[in-house]
């Protein structure tokens, strides 16, 4: 498995589906027929130490330390036996490997319980509708914290499953304790880790070592990997990319980076790495490069001289997921909130329809930077092309789609491209809650495969939205996720405290604005983060014109993304969050809306000034039913059996048509005369989502009226009606 390139991501990130960052890289290597490997070692980590061997090996350094440990450290070491006898069944089970263990777990006298399993009576009404596969995962999820909580306990403080020593990596100006903690004995997971990776060098024998970073939670470890091959394979070229460099490296000072890296890349990574390959490779004195920091003449250098520009998404290549352990993730439901039970349950091939956002205003957003600056879509055909490579080179149909926010009308080509092939596929992505979202958009997005969305409502205030520059009001959001609801795809909020100048009353507001729209139930699923400034974002560049004052200038050494600001309103947003946070758990779950908003906070907080109807109020607004000339009409369903005759009344008789369409779910019909009935047979077949060519409300209109008179007649008539409620749908 000789390779030229090693591209690693380093503990941890998921453990349900790979990190699509070097799949995406190994991908485009093969357009340029550059050899390389990939290896996901946070998985293969969390496999080693949750494992019989590795299990037994850590109870028995727990016994040596011979320290006094807490009553649940004490129970674990206790049921030690159960915990051995038990984890490699459990592990195979989450892999999909032994489904039939479930029903075994769910009689919960098969499992040892530690301190996870008391929430357990809280969250039973939870599980009431989720089957016994479901059940047994979340049981199975809470096992493997209670070892986690172990292991921080009497092993390793930083442990994590999706994070290791975040904390070294988040909001880290200075390398100081990040370069003490590396120049520490390696940890108990180092050493894990450590002897993974050299089975991996040993058997790669790579010239180059690619190490993606795309979070905090993934830097120490990035680090120890990169000490490692540095002291012990000192002719290894290595290089650091991925979304932490990208927005915490921008403006790296630090030489003794340059004692663990030689490069470290910014951005989009095909043209730095290959510009590095070829300098590697090739040799030379004399080499050009593309967004790349190293050390030259002992000093750290920025170098972008090469001036070629960067590769269109067109020819970058289909991600590649050869080489990862496809079959041996795990899928573990931690908590009932279902869009982030998505991110940890099921395995989900990574694709995305445009690189950047087309929207790229919002003012928390790093849109300074090119990973968003730069929007360039790809080709509805194209997308679906790499959708039909990904299935049959991974066995798997689910798919996320990881845009900043997929374009609406991308999002409809590509619908239409999945229904014209007649392939299944499942899919989910991020957008904006834009107006293009019409129902009938919703429907044909069902109908390709979408399950899911998630969009930033941010602040429910439309004076918020506005200072955000979201593009969007709540009554608008409010009818879009009622679009989504209705079509049967599930709508996740993002949601946002503490923007700069955000009073008390605009907190209280937005949280009203959130009740409604679960009550009203077109949102199943939110999450409150509280804002942060970042380095690269509007709020970041120009803090003045949001009221508020960073409290430092200085720029760090090493990361610089996250500022300290003082908001000049001088409210503490952050005794909000557990009001907030548990608030939406229990509208998430359908009840308590009939609390006081005040039942959720323990100080004193206003009333509400949003009308208790107001979302009422807004989903019931009258819409505009004009349907626009360009606009495509597309037709959902099969062909009808077609059934003919006579009507007659007062001595006329005229023949009719009684056209019997079959659905999935149920069979309806519909009756016309017999020339527009003839006509609508004939228009049906060439609107049928299965062609390639899609027709406008013009050319319908224009085609009727060859034949028929007076089409606005017939289009607002009740047959028309009846197939528009079926998948009759204007785009």
């Amino acid at each position: 498995m000789q390779s030229e390139l090693f591209v690693i991501t380093p503990p941890f990130t998921q453990l349900n589906t790979p990190y699509p960052a070097t799949a995406y890289i190994k991908g485009f290597l093969n357009t340029k027929s550059i050899s390389s490997t990939q290896a996901d070692l946070g998985i293969e980590v969390i496999l080693a130490l949750f494992s019989k061997k590795g299990l037994t090996h850590l109870f028995n350094q727990a016994e040596l330390k011979n320290e006094i440990f807490s009553f649940n450290v004490q129970r674990i070491l206790a049921l030690k036996a159960e915990y051995l006898k038990t984890i490699d069944a459990v592990i195979s089970f989450l892999q999909g490997k032994n489904p039939t263990l479930a029903l075994q777990i769910c009689q919960e006298d098969f499992l040892p319980e530690a301190s996870r399993f008391s929430q357990l009576e809280e969250l039973d009404w939870a599980f009431g509708a989720m089957g016994t596969q479901d059940k047994a995962k979340h049981l199975a999820t809470l096992y493997l914290e209670d070892i986690s909580d172990f292991i921080v306990e009497c092993i390793d403080p930083n442990f994590g499953f999706s994070r290791y020593a975040e904390r070294l990596g988040r909001s880290a100006n200075s390398f100081d304790e990040l370069y003490e903690a590396l120049n520490q004995t390696p940890t108990y997971i180092d050493a894990i880790l450590i002897d993974i990776l050299k089975a991996w060098i040993e058997k790669v024998q790579p010239k180059l070592f690619l190490i993606s970073v795309p979070f905090p939670g993934n830097l120490y470890a990035a680090f120890r990997c990169a000490q490692f091959v540095k002291q012990n394979y000192p002719h290894i070229k290595i290089s650091m990319g991925g979304g932490f460099p990208n927005t915490e490296l921008r403006s790296l000072s630090d030489k003794r980076v340059f004692e663990f890296f030689d490069y470290i890349t910014l951005d989009d990574g095909e043209l730095p790495i290959e510009l590095l390959y070829n300098a590697i490779v090739k040799g030379g004195e004399f080499n050009l490069y593309k967004r790349t920091f190293l050390l030259e003449n002992g000093e750290v250098t920025y170098r972008n001289d090469a001036l070629r520009s960067d590769y269109k998404q067109a020819d970058v290549g289909t991600p590649d997921y050869s080489d990862l352990l496809l079959d041996s993730y795990i899928s573990v439901i931690e908590i009932v909130n279902p869009m982030h039970r998505m991110w940890s349950d099921g395995r989900w091939n990574k694709l995305t329809m445009a690189h950047g956002c087309y929207w790229g205003k919002c003012t928390f957003c790093d849109i300074s930077l090119d990973y968003i600056k730069v929007y360039e879509p790809v080709a509805a055909k194209q997308i679906v092309d790499r959708i039909e490579d990904l299935v049959e080179k991974t066995g798997q149909n689910g798919f996320h789609f990881v845009d900043e926010a997929a374009p609406p009308a991308l999002m409809r080509e590509v619908a239409l491209e999945i229904l014209r092939r007649k392939i299944t596929v499942t899919w989910w992505t991020n957008i904006r809650f834009e107006k293009s979202f019409t129902g009938d958009l919703c429907l044909l997005l069902k109908a390709s495969g979408c399950i899911a969305v998630s969009g930033g409502l941010e602040v429910a205030s439309d004076r918020l939205l506005k200072l955000i520059d979201k593009g969007v009001t709540v009554e608008q959001v409010a009818k879009v996720t009622r679009n989504f609801t209705e079509a049967g795809i599930m709508v996740h909020a993002y949601l946002m405290y503490g923007y700069p100048t955000q009073t008390v009353q605009e907190t209280i507001d937005s949280l009203e604005m959130v009740r409604q729209l679960f009550e009203a139930g077109v949102l199943q699923s939110g999450f409150w983060h509280q804002f942060a400034m970042t380095a690269h974002s509007p709020v970041g560049l120009y803090p003045e014109k949001f009221g508020v004052v960073k409290e430092t200038e200085e720029i760090g050494t090493f990361a610089n993304n996250d500022i300290n600001y003082i908001d000049k309103t001088g409210i503490d947003h952050n005794k909000f969050s557990y009001g907030l946070k548990k608030s939406l758990f229990n509208f998430m779950h359908g009840i308590c809306f009939d609390y006081k908003l005040q039942d959720w906070f323990d100080f004193k907080i206003p009333r509400t000034t949003i009308a208790p109807n107001f979302i009422d109020i807004a989903l019931n607004s009258n819409e505009n039913f004009n349907v626009k000339p360009t606009a495509k009409i597309v037709w959902l369903g099969g062909k009808p059996s077609v059934e003919t005759f006579t009507k007659s009344k007062k001595g006329n008789t005229w023949e009719m048509i009684n056209l019997h369409f079959h659905n999935k779910r149920e069979t309806f019909s519909i009756q016309t005369n017999k020339a527009e009935g003839e006509w609508l047979v004939g228009i049906l077949n060439r609107i049928s989502a299965a062609n390639d060519k899609t027709l406008t409300f013009q050319e319908i209109k224009a085609d009727f009226e060859n034949e028929i008179e007076h089409f606005e007649l017939f289009w607002y008539s009740k047959p028309i009606h009846t197939l528009r409620e079926y998948g009759l749908l204007v785009l």
